[in-house]
């Protein structure tokens, strides 16, 4: 349970992650609200998910999903470029993801 609760937890970290963009630093009222309840929910289950595993897998695990989605997003949402260095290095945070869950008791 503690994995499907960080993985939520990651997933609303990207949905603010691309709210930050539609808020215009928070100056459009819905965006910003949908933000900050993304923010909250987001932090909320990750210190869920930390009651039973270790802070820094969570922690790590919670930022890569973040940093992998906001990726991705950016590059479907808002035409981000998508060069080769920046997939590889996408891979790269994948495998960190993937190599702390398999290394976690």
């Amino acid at each position: 349970m503690a994995w499907f609760t960080l993985i939520i937890a990651g997933l609303l970290e990207i949905v603010w992650a691309v709210g930050l963009k539609y808020s215009h630093g928070f100056t459009r009222f819905w965006p910003s609200v949908g933000t900050i309840v993304a923010m909250v929910l987001s932090v909320v289950l990750l210190s869920i998910a930390m009651r039973s595993l270790p802070m820094g897998t969570a922690y790590a695990v919670w930022v890569g999903i973040g940093a992998v989605g906001a990726v991705i997003m950016g590059i479907f949402l808002f035409n981000e470029p998508t060069s080769a260095i920046r997939l590889i290095s996408v891979a790269l945070i994948i495998t960190g993801i993937i190599g702390l869950k398999l290394a976690t008791p």
